[in-house]
């Protein structure tokens, strides 16, 4: 069974955007082969644009993906749980936000480090948590009162 150079070619290049998309896919799911890291839970109101694979962030800088996220039926708040990667510390005073990336963007969870001397250990649990903020229902306020200040 002979082959031509182009149906060789091809198929080349179909196998390789076929493992593009796949890295791409693991990639953007968060997935990671091998990471080791720390989990940290906390409690939100509403995380709105959050999903299990979603970036934690410090500074801007990518230092984890949210791992879990399950309603607690007793608070009716959202447990979600996050993993940091090792060797990134933590202060025990530090925020838990989550944050949008701009009107059109998606949202991510923001670590705003606190200035304590003791840092998060494993399992421990973030209290100071600020959920997300519908941008809809902020336009609905003002579209409502009149879009003015009397």
């Amino acid at each position: 069974m002979t082959h031509s150079v182009g149906e060789v070619a091809l198929g080349g290049a179909v196998l390789a955007g076929a493992l593009a998309f796949g890295l791409y896919t693991v990639q953007s799911t968060g997935f990671t082969l091998g990471a080791t890291g720390y989990p940290l839970t906390a409690s939100f109101r509403s995380i709105e644009g959050v999903s299990v694979g979603t970036d934690v962030r410090l500074a801007g800088v990518k230092v984890g993906t949210v791992t879990g996220i399950t309603l607690n039926p007793d608070t009716f708040r959202a447990d979600t749980v996050v993993t940091v990667r090792d060797g990134v510390q933590i202060p025990d005073d530090s925020a838990i936000i989550v944050a949008s990336e701009g009107l059109l963007g998606g949202n991510f969870v923001e670590i705003s480090p606190g200035g304590s001397p003791f840092y998060f250990g494993e399992g421990d649990e973030i209290l100071d948590t600020q959920g997300s903020v519908s941008l809809l229902s902020l336009l609905l306020k003002y579209v409502g009162s009149g879009g003015s200040e009397e």
